[in-house]
């Protein structure tokens, strides 16, 4: 069994930003929206840098606006993920972007939304789960629509809540009331940190909004005594190596932190995060991990067990996904 083909489990990935580019050009095409400034002059996404990354983001995300774009847009995103040997995914789904955090019309993108994983299931085998999202750079007041907007459709599909975006606004306790909104739902917790943040980001993260996996982390490995914490208290990081290489969170494969905070103990997974932008796959990632840091099918088992045992979903999902990944050990 190749790197290819070994069944995987992704927990990192933004919905609207696993749309390959040319899904995104048709779409806008279709529309007659002008999404040029998205892309360079081969078609594929192009920025600069994090700051320049969020703008180019939002700009190919105006092509997506009503809940049957969403729809095709969950099964051809999946289906690429499906490509890379993932079995199961959870995305970010960020009501800003479905209905502008709307409730009636995010109940309608969600529905689409499940249509369209639903019928990839059906057709790749890929098994999905949402995950809601604010988004840090608009505000806690707007994260609060966001969090309502989740709590108020939580269900065994939409299994859990998060904050991405701009990591330097604001603290995390200013988004406190949001998570303890969807907390009180019954949502899991997850929140980007120790991205571009420094230790103590990731530290006021779980101590101010007590969510169970962070988003990336890798600048925890700064504060020996919060890696120490990380690895006591069990907590996940859903590490993107090749995402911080790419805008540069890091200077290289050779110097991300994956390895050592591993080998601390920290309980670590890995995902790509925003795959078309970043030119990755899963099956890329597992190639550079070994190509970089040596590790092989046993490391990969172990960190397919890690994700599925921090996966948001029922019981029932979880047993059926470790027989998958079990009974591709004896292939």
């Amino acid at each position: 069994m190749t790197f290819a083909t070994m069944p995987k489990v992704e927990l990192h990935l933004h919905h609207e930003a696993a749309a390959p580019p040319s899904f995104i050009r048709q779409l806008a095409q279709e529309k007659k929206i002008d999404v040029s400034a998205s892309f360079d002059d081969d078609g594929n996404y192009s920025f600069r840098d994090f700051a320049h990354f969020i703008q180019v983001y939002d700009g190919a995300t105006v092509a997506l606006t009503t809940p049957e774009d969403f729809r095709r847009l969950t099964y051809v995103a999946l289906e690429e993920t499906a490509k890379s040997g993932v079995i199961y995914a959870e995305t970010f789904l960020s009501p800003d972007f479905c209905g502008k955090c709307d409730l009636v019309a995010w109940r309608e993108f969600l529905a689409a939304i499940k249509e369209g994983a639903d019928a990839a299931e059906k057709d790749f085998g890929i098994v999905h789960r949402a995950i809601a999202t604010c988004l840090r750079h608009e505000g806690p007041e707007q994260a609060k629509k966001a969090a309502h907007c989740a709590a108020e459709t939580a269900s065994d599909y939409l299994t859990g809540f998060g904050m991405a975006g701009a990591e330097q606004v604001g603290r995390p306790g200013d988004y406190a009331y949001s998570f303890d909104m969807a907390r009180e739902a019954g949502l899991r917790l997850t929140c980007h940190a120790g991205e571009w943040g420094g230790p103590d980001m990731v530290a006021d993260t779980l101590r101010d909004l007590k969510v169970e996996r962070i988003g990336h982390g890798i600048n925890a490995i700064h504060d020996d005594a919060l890696v120490d914490q990380l690895a006591e208290d069990g907590v996940v990081l859903e590490v993107c190596p090749g995402s911080n290489v790419v805008l540069k969170a890091v200077e290289s494969w050779e110097s991300h932190p994956i390895a050592k905070l591993r080998d601390r103990g920290v309980k670590v997974t890995v995902s790509t995060d925003d795959p078309p932008f970043f030119h990755t796959t899963m099956t890329e990632e597992f190639e550079n991990l070994n190509r970089v840091f040596g590790w092989d099918r046993p490391d990969f088992d172990a960190l397919n067990t890690t994700a599925i045992e921090a996966a948001f979903c029922d019981d029932a999902t979880r047993a059926a996904i470790v027989k998958r990944l079990e009974d591709a050990k004896n292939d």
